[in-house]
């Protein structure tokens, strides 16, 4: 495979990803983000903790769906995420939808 059809297929593999959570965000309430990954979920609970003078973010999420274009499945009913960095939390309004300009190149 040659790096130009890795890239094509790194291309494909991510507008498919797109493609997929344009489908699904209407049926979630939050967007949780983290350091490392994306959700969507219907039940959110973050706790904050410390122990050893250390700070962290406990997040349970059920009924989720993760942005990651490595994951076969990508929805999941439980998720518990301990995260030493920001985690973010929103409420998503029924009209919210991810929008792009028409030109942004992603075939649509």
């Amino acid at each position: 495979m040659s790096a130009d059809d890795l890239e094509n297929y790194e291309t494909d593999m991510e507008l498919q990803l797109y493609r997929e959570y344009r489908d699904v965000v209407s049926l979630f309430s939050y967007v949780v983000e983290t350091e490392r990954r994306f959700y969507l979920a219907n039940d959110v609970d973050l706790q904050v903790r410390s122990a050893d003078g250390e700070v962290y973010f406990d997040v349970t999420l059920k009924d989720a769906w993760v942005w990651d274009v490595y994951r076969s499945a990508r929805f999941v009913k439980n998720v518990r995420i301990i995260s030493f960095k920001d985690v973010n939390v929103e409420e998503l309004a029924k009209s919210d939808e991810l929008t792009l300009p028409k030109d942004a190149g992603l075939g649509t």
